[in-house]
């Protein structure tokens, strides 16, 4: 069950609303936003990616897509090839293993924590968000779809 609510802003906030009884196989998960900001000083960006982290099933996951018009629109000069590169570094993070590098050893939570640092770079984090999910990777496909795409 859901409620929306509107503030006074005009946007529209969906809060879940779960029961005695329900949600019992849900976990808790936090995500985070990929967002490119080209132009520092200009402060406009576009969301490009999304990181989740569940401790409970030692999930960390990131799933990007860099809409490269979009970009190419907040700054025509952008360099595609070096954002798709930062893109590309965040997802592996997440994955561990070798591709991870030097973060390869950390778990999930360690990597997740790494990643939503906040940086001066062209590809930031946005600020950390909850929710609950029974699958954490069908959870990132979603929030893909729903604040990237």
């Amino acid at each position: 069950m859901s409620e929306r609510h509107i503030h006074m802003a005009g946007s529209v906030v969906e809060r879940h609303i779960i029961r005695g009884g329900q949600g019992g196989d849900r976990d808790v998960y936090e995500y985070a936003l990929l967002r490119v900001v080209p132009r520092v000083e200009r402060g406009e960006c576009i969301n490009a990616g999304v990181l989740v982290y569940c401790r409970a099933k030692a999930y960390v996951g990131a799933r990007t897509h860099l809409d490269e018009e979009r970009l190419l629109a907040l700054d025509p000069e952008a360099d595609v090839a070096g954002v798709r590169a930062a893109l590309r570094a965040v997802e592996s993070v997440c994955g561990g293993g070798e591709a991870a590098g030097r973060a390869a050893g950390d778990d999930a939570g360690r990597r997740f924590r790494w990643l939503i640092a906040p940086r001066s770079t062209v590809v930031q984090p946005g600020p950390v968000h909850t929710g609950l999910t029974a699958d954490p990777a069908a959870e990132t496909e979603r929030l893909l779809e729903l604040l990237v795409r």
